[in-house]
């Protein structure tokens, strides 16, 4: 009976090894996954700055080009041409219109 008892109260510190030595494990493994996805989070943060920056200078580009093309549209031949169905414009009017 002593010998029984003896067995199962090492049985007992066995298993709360195992159980304590998986905890561990289990704890470790999610502490890994929550610094992994820490890790994504910060790269997802400076990759979203970045995309907003660049969103910030096309807008900015747009608006010049925009701004551009409708001070070109004011003095451009071509838009005021009364014959403007012509499918060939004329040649000196193309020029005129090209940057120099």
């Amino acid at each position: 009976d002593v010998f029984q008892s003896h067995e199962e109260d090492v049985r007992k510190v066995r298993r709360r090894e195992k159980n304590r030595v998986a905890a561990q494990r289990s704890r470790k493994k999610q502490t890994q996954k929550a610094d992994k996805l820490h890790e994504e989070y910060e790269s997802l943060e400076q990759e979203n700055t970045s995309l907003k920056r660049e969103i910030g200078k096309l807008t900015d580009e747009m608006k010049h080009l925009s701004e551009v093309l409708k001070d070109h549209e004011k003095i451009c031949p071509l838009l005021h041409c009364t014959m403007n169905f012509v499918t060939i414009p004329r040649p000196d009017a193309l020029t005129s219109c090209l940057p120099r």
